[in-house]
């Protein structure tokens, strides 16, 4: 019977025809982790008398949470990280500054479609956005992989959501994604698989793909995928890596579990409010809440599509009095492609404070921690409680576009009341 990509690929590597439902042992083309996880990975290896690791070269390491390190214990777990890939001969280590995982893994295109790529990072369905079935595990999954080189699963069933239309101005895949969470719920799509089609995604950017990848976790998706077509196949040439773009498509007449259709034409600029992701509204439906911190960056929207987007409202304005806008990089790349566009310079001129590209303030580890009382709007994935390091604090969802809005404003804003 014809496959939904998630079958397909783990097929290929179980090595004959499985469906949803099936459990399956399978070798993952990578096992990355990254320095907020990895000292319980190398504890784990060394319980078991360990000091080498199966797949050295499918292996990398990602300093990118605490980035760089907050104190003498984070910086001695970060050391413990590279001491231990030098002697196991890990290739891949991307040390403080080069970016989060996530972001890191597609823009060098170490992932290829097709490929299973696990971290013990919840958001690394973001591969998926090149068709890699990205997934996030525990530490102690990572470990078992790197002795072993394989895992198992069980097939995920797929939903299919069909995207039809275009987004209008001052909407984005952000304000899209939050819009299908609040309309789907947090559990619509637990240890699924989130398969995109529709009209809608050929004009979608490489961008928009990782940012609706990355929050299918927020829907409880064991991964997201957007299938290759002429975007994926671009931005690999670009990179100048061939790929088998059939191993990132699903089989005509593939059997869904479920499907979902959405237009983009209706899409309007949203607002996640505390303390759940699925806690949805309309911007302008939240107006006038007082910000503290605006907090642009994460594997959300930490792209140079968000900085321009958010240089575009600010360019040649100043952010309130009484607001901080701390701004961070997804990765190196991203920063040095923000700074030739002046992107940059425009958002430091309005009064942000740039850091060093990698997570930030999106889990509250440091660079933008939030005081009691204070509020902030985030570009990023989660506003749980206490996300931001501070439980007394309060974290709203949004585009670039808005975050940068409501910076101007002072107080939440829908980007079309300020432009």
């Amino acid at each position: 019977m014809p496959q939904t990509l998630a079958e397909k690929i783990m097929s290929r590597h179980f090595g004959q025809p499985v469906r949803a439902g099936q459990f399956v042992e399978v070798a993952p083309d990578w096992a990355f982790s990254i320095d907020d996880g990895v000292q319980l990975v190398i504890g784990y290896l060394r319980q078991a008398g360990l000091d080498s690791i199966r797949y050295p070269e499918r292996t990398a390491l990602f300093y990118d949470h605490f980035a760089p390190a907050d104190s003498a214990i984070t910086a001695s777990n970060q050391r413990m990280g590279r001491d231990f890939a030098k002697k196991a001969g890990i290739p891949h280590v991307f040390d403080v500054g080069m970016g989060i995982a996530h972001q890191v893994a597609v823009e060098t295109g170490l992932v290829r479609p097709g490929q299973i790529a696990i971290n013990n990072d919840s958001h690394t369905p973001t591969l998926g956005a090149v068709a890699c079935f990205g997934t996030g595990m525990g530490s102690l999954e990572i470990a078992y992989v790197w002795a072993t080189g394989k895992t198992w699963f069980q097939v995920p069933p797929t939903l299919r959501i069909d995207l039809e239309g275009k987004l209008p101005e001052w909407s984005t895949a952000k304000d899209l994604i939050l819009t299908l969470i609040g309309k789907l719920g947090p559990r619509a799509a637990t240890y699924k698989v989130i398969e995109y089609h529709g009209s809608a995604v050929p004009g979608l950017s490489m961008s928009q793909r990782m940012t609706l990848c990355n929050m299918g976790v927020e829907l409880g998706a064991k991964t997201a995928l957007m299938p290759v077509d002429a975007v994926t196949e671009a931005h690999y040439r670009a990179l100048g890596i061939e790929i088998d773009s059939a191993a990132g498509q699903p089989e005509a007449g593939a059997e869904y579990e479920s499907r979902e259709s959405i237009r983009l034409d209706g899409i309007v600029p949203m607002v996640a409010c505390p303390h759940v992701v699925h806690n949805v509204k309309p911007a302008r439906a939240v107006e006038r809440t007082v910000v503290h911190q605006a907090f642009l960056g994460t594997c959300t929207n930490g792209r140079l599509e968000d900085f321009e987007e958010a240089a575009r409202v600010l360019k040649g304005r100043k952010v309130a009095a009484g607001v901080r806008m701390v701004v961070t990089p997804a990765s190196k790349a991203v920063y040095m492609q923000a700074l030739k566009s002046g992107a940059i310079e425009t958002l430091m001129e309005a009064g942000c404070t740039v850091t060093t590209p990698g997570c930030g303030a999106c889990n509250g580890l440091h660079q933008g921690a939030l005081g009691d009382g204070e509020v902030c709007i985030a570009s990023s994935s989660r506003n749980f409680l206490g996300r931001m390091a501070n439980r007394k604090s309060l974290v709203y969802l949004g585009s670039a576009a808005t975050v940068a809005a409501s910076a101007l404003a002072g107080y939440i804003a829908d980007p079309r009341d300020v432009m």
